[in-house]
């Protein structure tokens, strides 16, 4: 059940609901990974539900934990799909309209990613 080489993705609400609804930025959200972060989020929740499977039935720590990682890698290539897309369309977008709030917020959201 090793999710590393598995695509990753689905139609799940993310952390960043809240504060995208605050975003006030001129410059349009189009993204051309979509449906490609929504499969991976369903499979990557698929998995998640095996891991509490495995957790409820007993399974061997060290098999959990390997799967677990595995896991956490598959939400970290999503968030590198995610972030790819919004910069290859949303700062693109933004530096053309001069909308330097959307550099920080890239800013504030790489560093948030990448702790």
């Amino acid at each position: 059940m090793d999710i590393e080489n598995q695509n990753i993705y689905e139609d799940e609400p993310d952390s960043h609901t809240e504060q995208a609804a605050s975003h006030t930025h001129p410059h349009t959200h189009s993204h051309t990974q979509t449906q490609a972060v929504l499969n991976r989020m369903s499979r990557a929740i698929g998995h998640m539900e095996a891991v509490k499977r495995m957790v409820e039935d007993g399974r061997d720590c060290s098999e959990v934990l390997i799967q677990i990682a595995a896991v956490r890698s598959a939400i970290n290539n999503i968030g590198k799909i995610i972030l790819e897309d919004h910069i290859s369309h949303c700062i693109v977008d933004a530096v053309e309209h001069g909308d330097e709030q959307a550099l920080e917020d890239l800013k504030t959201a790489i560093e948030k990613f990448i702790k």
